[in-house]
């Protein structure tokens, strides 16, 4: 995509330059056929012919194992070759010798990439693990300033947009819960913000109005086949619709489309007690959908919160336009799978 969009424009730029006669429909054609006939080619090739990464004995390399769609060759001496390796993969903080050194070097100057065992540990599964803070992993995790004012723009008229395009449809929404249950339209609840700063978040209600029954903490679980979820907004929630009126806290600035989910205070606060660097994720506003949700689906144990934390993680250490539109075309099929819904 970023390949295609740069050379498109510039070739874009110089017909309006030069005021070229050309056809807006042949050059759109032209770059979505382009697009999609390399992305299919690089899925299909993928499939065909894995990457071949070498893998060098030592460190934290034993996990790499459990990762799928890569043929991994582990060697146990230097004299191995491996014929048309993709790259060669070590723990470049092990102590690994002199003469391995001297092969990673070797391999290096032949053209061959060598990788952080880490680094690719995270394209693989695209998530970010922060161990220690002398790694200076947080740092790297800042997002992008000005990309973070134009999403934060994008994010203001696309809901504007929804709200008035959409406001029969929320109305004929709001009814039909009203019909079905007792109790308001709109549930609210107080969640951590924007840079750990509180916000009253807005759904559609899809649950029955509880009792006092239960800790704060249970409440704010929602458990599997949970019977508090109502009709309708068992089908609300299966296909999300009943986020939509977080377009409000996207126009009060609170929130984005895409980001780190935000949580209910009370289960931030217990997240916060239990796992490191929780706080980090709130550098980023929290999201509609997000790279956790799309790749993970709901979750609330703190052990399956961690994983999620990593997925956050990655999320703003890649941080960038691109990665945005996959996480919506990922929510797009969520959409219509269910997946991860309770």
């Amino acid at each position: 995509m970023p390949t295609f969009a740069l050379s498109y424009g510039a070739v874009f730029l110089t017909i309006f330059f030069f005021r070229f006669e050309y056809s807006r429909f042949q050059a759109a054609a032209s770059f979505t056929q382009s697009t999609l006939w390399y992305f299919g080619l690089s899925l299909l090739t993928r499939r065909l012919d894995p990457h071949r990464l070498v893998v060098i004995p030592g460190g934290d390399v034993e996990r790499l194992k459990t990762l799928p769609g890569v043929h991994w060759f582990w060697i146990m001496s230097t004299s191995t070759v491996i014929e048309r390796a993709s790259g060669v993969v070590v723990d470049l903080r092990a102590d690994l010798g002199a003469e391995w050194e001297r092969y990673i070097a070797d391999r290096a100057l032949s053209g061959t990439p060598v990788y952080h065992v880490k680094q690719v540990r995270e394209s693989l599964t695209g998530r970010v693990e922060i161990e220690h803070l002398s790694e200076n992993t947080l740092g790297s995790l800042n997002p992008n300033q000005a990309y973070l004012k134009i999403k934060q723009a994008a994010d203001w008229i696309s809901a504007f947009v929804l709200i008035v395009v959409l406001s029969p449809v929320l109305a004929l929404i709001a009814l039909l819960i009203r019909l079905d249950s007792e109790g308001p339209v709109l549930f609210r609840q107080q969640r951590m913000g924007y840079r750990g700063k509180l916000c009253t978040v807005y759904k559609f209600r899809s649950m029955r109005q509880h009792g006092d029954a239960g800790s704060d903490k249970e409440k704010a679980i929602t458990k599997r086949d949970d019977d508090r979820i109502t009709r309708v907004g068992r089908f609300l929630r299966k296909f999300r619709i009943d986020e939509l009126p977080q377009a409000i806290n996207i126009l009060r600035g609170e929130m984005s489309w895409i980001g780190p989910r935000p949580e209910a205070v009370v289960l931030s606060q217990w997240y916060e007690a239990e796992l490191p660097f929780y706080r980090y994720r709130h550098i980023v506003r929290p999201d509609i959908s997000g790279w956790a949700q799309v790749n993970q689906g709901h979750v609330a144990a703190v052990e399956d919160v961690m994983e999620k934390l990593h997925y956050d993680f990655y999320y703003m250490k890649n941080f960038s336009p691109w990665l945005d539109v996959l996480i919506t075309l990922k929510t797009m099929k969520t959409m219509l799978t269910g997946f991860g819904a309770r």
